[in-house]
């Protein structure tokens, strides 16, 4: 005689506590129910737990009967959903569909933009598989509310036209005053071992270069041409050499004096903390000067940096530069190297820049992010940051702030 073997889901809802779980699939042990797929989330004392299974035996009946005396019991509400063979295998086939993470930080997240973001994945044929907030708990006071929030997105499918949704999503990210990452959720994203950011305004608020022209009287010169350069409207080589002849004459003690104000870019001091901890190695790759990147590595325990010597001579410029110029190319080359070096594959790689010569070494990372970028980074970059401090990178690689609270308690 052919046992009947059935298909069930069981949906639970109602308020958590601890044991319900435990409880529900006891019954289901005891009968030799096969758990083909369980989830369970918790959203303020209020649990939704789905339960797929298949019966071993003629015993459905009796299985329902228990789950339903059992969820009686515990006060929370059950609901029994029967599950065709067809469907069933419709539902496995979907497996093999690429999977992606979508990313949505601010200052605030607002119902709006959830549902702008959600409507593009609809249209795109992917389905929604998990949401999650990555940043802590909102209080209802507006005053003691963390300057930042996250939610993540799970889904899964093939998109339509995956340019176009990307497309999408920099232009909401810019009507609504947000930030979308999108990225395929791969095991690299996963393990991400090597971060390279560019220093002036990534990790320090200021232009270097321009402090420096303003100590020695050229200031607004200096200035013009830095724009040009991180606008992509002159080459940055060309550029580099103009400004640091105009330097010529200035004591070096100028440097440790800018050194020691330097503007630390919001969010620094926590993303550092947490990338040590999580045993990435950090690397500046700069157009700007080693003096200042050499203070920044001391500081934050930075495992490499590479950018410009300045020359001096009796204690003041010369107006010129030591060796190779470190421009987007060079950062490029650096990266690979430097991630050969750690063994590290280049799509376990992040970088963070915010002008155009970044743009190459943005590009050959696994992770390229374009923090508060110059209009023309922006559009040429797949991800970027406008709204948020550099600890929203964090946030990108799937951080949640649980992560760094957990380790503040176990000091």
């Amino acid at each position: 005689m052919n046992q009947k073997n059935e298909i069930i889901l069981i949906s639970i809802s109602g308020e958590d506590r601890p044991g319900v779980t435990s409880a529900l699939t006891e019954i289901l042990a005891r009968y030799d129910a096969f758990i083909l797929d369980i989830g369970q989330a918790d959203i303020h004392h209020t649990l939704s737990l789905g339960i797929l299974f298949k019966t071993t035996g003629d015993k459905s009946g009796e299985i329902l009967k228990d789950l339903l005396f059992k969820a009686y019991e515990l006060d929370v509400n059950i609901k029994f959903s029967p599950i065709s063979e067809k469907e069933y295998c419709e539902w496995v086939s979907q497996q093999g569909k690429n999977r992606y993470i979508i990313t949505i930080l601010g200052r605030k997240i607002t119902a709006r933009q959830i549902a702008s973001v959600t409507q593009i994945v609809a249209d795109q044929g992917l389905n929604i598989d998990g949401i999650q907030r990555l940043t802590g708990r909102i209080p209802l006071e507006e005053n003691v509310r963390s300057p930042k929030s996250c939610i993540e997105l799970s889904v899964r499918g093939n998109p339509i036209n995956k340019d176009a949704m990307q497309s999408s999503f920099m232009q909401l990210s810019v009507n609504e005053g947000m930030d979308i990452s999108f990225q395929q959720d791969n095991m690299f994203r996963r393990c991400r071992r090597l971060i390279c950011f560019d220093m002036d305004s990534t990790l320090i608020e200021t232009e270097v270069i321009d402090e420096l022209a303003v100590r020695a009287g050229v200031g607004d010169e200096v200035k013009a041409i830095t724009e040009a350069a991180m606008r992509g409207e002159i080459d940055f080589c060309e550029s580099f050499k103009q400004r640091v002849s105009l330097l010529k004459g200035l004591d070096i003690s100028v440097m440790e004096e800018i050194a020691k104000s330097l503007p630390i870019t919001e969010g620094v001091d926590r993303l550092m903390q947490v990338l040590k901890t999580a045993g990435f190695k950090i690397a500046i790759l700069s157009g700007g000067f080693t003096y200042f990147g050499n203070y920044l590595k001391k500081r934050y325990g930075i495992d490499y940096v590479y950018a410009n010597e300045l020359e001096i001579e009796d204690g003041k410029l010369t107006g010129r530069y030591l060796g190779d110029i470190v421009d987007g190319r060079r950062k490029a080359e650096l990266l690979r190297l430097i991630a050969q070096v750690e063994n590290v594959d280049i799509a376990q790689t992040i970088a963070v820049g915010d002008g155009a010569n970044d743009l190459p070494m943005l590009n050959t990372a696994g992770l390229g992010i374009a923090y508060h970028a110059k209009p023309k980074v922006k559009e040429n970059a797949t991800q970027s940051i406008s709204t948020i401090g550099l600890d929203g990178v964090l946030y990108f690689i799937g951080f949640k702030d649980s992560y760094f609270e957990e380790k503040q308690h176990l000091r």
